[in-house]
């Protein structure tokens, strides 16, 4: 009933003071509602440090921002989180994992064509595969073998985003010499599935 009186009294003035960005003062008492009980209030119009431009400018941008994101068919460059995909047998690991390995190796010519960015691709791409038939192998071993298995499961992939950094950065040294460690963590790790 209040919030009903207050627009009835000054809803024009309200809506030119939106439209305009000026705040009006009005002569009359405001109802607020502060606290359980009503309290009367003397009309303060309080500055603010946000213009309301700003403000709106802020909502619209970060509107834009969000859709844009989810519309998006580009999906960003980076380690999918996904550990294993939920129908993957221990069969279809095992059938594709070597695939995948090989994959994850040809990345090698694009490391010495110096294509960073496409050498990011694949090996972000390859090694999400590599690691998702990896850990569906891990997981069906027996139990004594498996603290082993992680290790090496680790060590691969750490030296897979230590790549990863230095493909980045463009460091053709470091890019060589963690590209041979992937090279032998994974000879490592396959030989002993």
């Amino acid at each position: 009933m209040i919030i009903r009186k207050l627009f009835s009294v000054y809803p024009m003035a309200l809506v030119a003071s939106l439209v305009v960005g000026t705040s009006i003062q009005y002569n009359s008492r405001v109802y607020t509602i502060c606290s359980p009980s009503l309290k009367m209030n003397s009309p303060k119009v309080e500055p603010c440090s946000i213009s309301r431009r700003v403000g709106a400018v802020a909502v619209m941008s970060s509107l834009f921002l969000t859709t844009e994101a989810i519309v998006s068919d580009k999906t960003a460059n980076s380690f999918e989180l996904r550990i294993t995909v939920p129908d993957q047998t221990v069969e279809e690991a095992q059938s594709t994992v070597r695939d995948h390995a090989q994959a994850l190796l040809d990345v090698k010519s694009l490391i010495q064509s110096e294509s960073w960015r496409e050498a990011q691709r694949e090996l972000r791409k390859n090694s999400s595969y590599l690691k998702q038939d990896l850990y569906t192998i891990i997981q069906s071993k027996e139990g004594s073998i498996r603290p082993f298995l992680r290790k090496l499961y680790a060590n691969l992939f750490n030296n897979v985003t230590k790549l990863d950094y230095a493909a980045r950065d463009k460091d053709v040294a470091r890019v060589q010499e963690l590209y041979n460690n992937v090279a032998a963590a994974l000879y490592h790790i396959l030989s002993r599935l």
